[in-house]
C-alpha cells in the first residue's frame, strides 16, 4: 500500500479561495491530510470543519487553539483514527495529533503550526514537539508549517530581499538566519523527508497570493520518524495554476510504502 501524505497551510480559513482548495485536496487525494491556519473552523459546531471534511471524503479531527489558529489532521478510509488528542496552550497555534491505524502499524500523525514571530518560541516549541512524538521505532509524522528554516540551506540572499519586519522572524541572536526550530526535530530522531525523497523546487513560499511578508524559502515540512522515513518513496511541492493563488503556501505532498 502507498500512503499519501499531505500538508498545508490553507491561510485564514481560505475564505473565497475554500472551493479552489478543496479542488485540490479532490486531485491530491491523500490518504492523511495534515492543514494549519483552519480560521473559524471550530465555530458552530466545527461547521466548516465537517463541510470541507464531506467535501473530499475524509475524517476530520480538529484542535482549537489558544491562542491564534486550529489545526487539523483528516485521514480517508480505510485507514480509521484510533485515538485523537490535541495541543493548545504550549503553542502559538496549536497542535492536532492522531494514531492511525495502516497496514504496517500505528502511525501517529501530528499536524503543527509554529510561532511565526519569535524564533527562540518556535524552537522552545520544536523542542517540546519533538521530544513529546519521538518514536525511534515507531510510525511518526510531525508535518505542518513550521515557520523555521532548514538548516543545510543557505538563506542569506532569500532573507536579504525581505523588509526588515519580517526579516527579523528569522533571525538568530547573531543575526544570522535562525535553523534551530528544524534542528531541534533533526536531534529528537526525525528526518526531514525533503532530503530523502525530494524532488523539483522545494520552496514553499511565497506564492502569488502571498504578498511581501515571504522570501523564497521552505517553510513547511513533512518530519518522519526513522521507521517511516525509511519507507519514503517520494516528496514534491504541487505547485500549478491552482494552489498558485489557492493559499500564501503551496501543499507539500509525499509518497510513503507501507
Amino acid at each position: 500500500m502507498t500512503l499519501r501524505l499531505m500538508t498545508w497551510n490553507i491561510k485564514n480559513g481560505g475564505g473565497d479561495r475554500l472551493p479552489a482548495i478543496i479542488e485540490v485536496i479532490r486531485g491530491e487525494r491523500p490518504d492523511v491530510l495534515c492543514l494549519q491556519e483552519l480560521q473559524h473552523f471550530q465555530r458552530y459546531g466545527q461547521r466548516r470543519m465537517r463541510e470541507l471534511a464531506s467535501a473530499v471524503d475524509m475524517t476530520a479531527h480538529l484542535a482549537p487553539p489558544g491562542f491564534a489558529q486550529p489545526v487539523a489532521v483528516l485521514v480517508r478510509e480505510p485507514l480509521r483514527i484510533l485515538r485523537r488528542s490535541r495541543v493548545r496552550w504550549r503553542l502559538h497555534h496549536a497542535a492536532a495529533i492522531a494514531e492511525i491505524a495502516t497496514t504496517a502499524g500505528p502511525l501517529t500523525a501530528v499536524s503543527a503550526h509554529l510561532n511565526p514571530f519569535s524564533p527562540y518560541r518556535r524552537m522552545r516549541e520544536a523542542r517540546w514537539l519533538a521530544a513529546r512524538y519521538a518514536s525511534p521505532r515507531g510510525l511518526a509524522l510531525i508535518a505542518g508549517d513550521m515557520n523555521g528554516l532548514d538548516p543545510a540551506g543557505d538563506h542569506v540572499a532569500a532573507l536579504a530581499a525581505q523588509p526588515s519586519l519580517y526579516r527579523r522572524r528569522h533571525l538568530g541572536p547573531d543575526g544570522r538566519p535562525d535553523t534551530r526550530a528544524i534542528a531541534a526535530f533533526a536531534e529528537a530522531g526525525f528526518t526531514d523527508l525533503w532530503h530523502t525523497a525530494g524532488a523539483g523546487d522545494g520552496r514553499t513560499v511565497p506564492t502569488g497570493f502571498a504578498g511581501r511578508e515571504f522570501g523564497t524559502v521552505r517553510l513547511d515540512y513533512l518530519l518522519a520518524s526513522p521507521a517511516l522515513a525509511a519507507r519514503a518513496q517520494k516528496l514534491w511541492v504541487v505547485r500549478d495554476e491552482i494552489t498558485e493563488h489557492a493559499s500564501d503556501h503551496y501543499p507539500v505532498r509525499a509518497d510513503v510504502d507501507l
